[in-house]
């Protein structure tokens, strides 16, 4: 174990403690109390800087914004990731950003914070419920409505998809508004959506034209993942000859980590970029796109992509890609016979 991981584990224990009775004084206003139209200002908490975690938060931000149409929405999180992921969402107005490390800039994070308890808003929503500091820092925000995290009903909660990560703040956001009165929301849970624009697609088109070459759909596989979830070199260059085999009829090429390193030793045309949505653009032109759990997974189910996420280590009911025919598939059951079934059932259907 790392230093770094060490202390993160101590932090978030000491978080957890602090945390536990967080919100057990406040009570949420009476049923009817909520009308729709009086909701002006919302604001979203989720202190985390990984572009996974910021990405499956796009479905409570759309699910927010249908609810309350005149509602502005502010951002509270960590690092820089957000700012490309919701600069194409209109309801979005401010993003304020906490430094990665709060305990090395304590007087950045104290000025971000003093920004945000001055500033009156009519909802303040923990984007994560087992994040003690999101829940800390909804509780002291300056709102009338406070959701915390878990819904208290217990006979709402069998009907809840408690797994997903970006389907389960929905569906609390959902249930609290339910306790105060408001009609239940019956429509599907929003996607991952980076909202492309028409231009940022046509960019995607040509620069994927220009490396190809060719008229031919494009398979994109992503090599790389952090930790226990990247696979061996072996593993997919084994996959990549089975690609070229099974697929002639597509061309086959690979997007390469920030690192610029490859699995299969740059065997394929590769795509290098450290842009978040031009990489999301040229992802959108492809076919399908293959990778293990990680942050460009969901940015290729984001990209409106079908995406094959591959789980060996994480839950893929937590984590997986969904919408747009995406699949998730375990490796620690399923064989690669499994991987091009799903495979083929995609490119079919399209």
């Amino acid at each position: 174990m790392t230093i770094k991981t060490y202390v993160n584990k101590k932090r978030k224990r000491i978080t957890q403690f602090f945390s536990k009775r967080v919100g057990n004084s406040y009570y949420i206003p009476d049923s009817g109390s909520l009308e729709i139209a009086t909701i002006k200002r919302v604001l979203i908490v989720r202190p985390n800087h990984r572009l996974g975690n910021q990405l499956l938060l796009t479905p409570l931000v759309d699910d927010v914004a249908n609810t309350f149409p005149n509602c502005e929405i502010d951002l509270f999180v960590k690092g820089g990731v957000a700012i490309p992921v919701f600069q194409s969402h209109t309801k979005v107005c401010n993003i304020f950003q906490l430094p990665k490390n709060p305990f090395l800039h304590i007087f950045q994070y104290l000025k971000v914070w003093m920004s945000i308890n001055s500033r009156h808003y009519d909802i303040a929503i923990n984007g994560e419920v087992n994040s003690s500091s999101g829940r800390m820092l909804t509780h002291r925000s300056n709102a009338r409505y406070k959701i915390l995290g878990e819904p208290g009903d217990s006979s709402q909660k069998i009907a809840l998809d408690y797994e997903h990560k970006s389907k389960r703040s929905v569906q609390y956001f959902r249930c609290f508004l339910a306790k105060l009165g408001l009609p239940e929301n019956t429509q599907p849970i929003p996607l991952l959506d980076l909202r492309l624009t028409s231009f940022e697609i046509n960019y995607g088109k040509k620069y994927l034209d220009a490396l190809v070459q060719n008229d031919k759909r494009t398979i994109c596989i992503y090599t790389n993942a952090t930790g226990d979830k990247c696979y061996s070199k072996n593993w997919w260059e084994s996959l990549y000859e089975r690609l070229l085999k099974e697929y002639k009829e597509y061309n086959i090429v690979e997007m390469l980590p920030i690192e610029n390193i490859s699995r299969i030793n740059f065997k394929a045309p590769n795509i290098y970029s450290r842009n978040i949505r031009e990489m999301a653009a040229i992802i959108h032109n492809t076919a399908v796109f293959i990778a293990a759990d990680n942050g460009v997974m969901h940015l290729a189910s984001a990209s409106s992509t079908p995406t094959v996420g591959l789980f060996s280590v994480t839950n893929s009911n937590n984590y997986a890609p969904y919408g747009n025919g995406s699949i998730a598939i375990d490796t620690n059951i399923s064989t690669v016979e499994d991987i091009f079934k799903s495979l083929n059932s995609i490119l079919t259907a399209k």
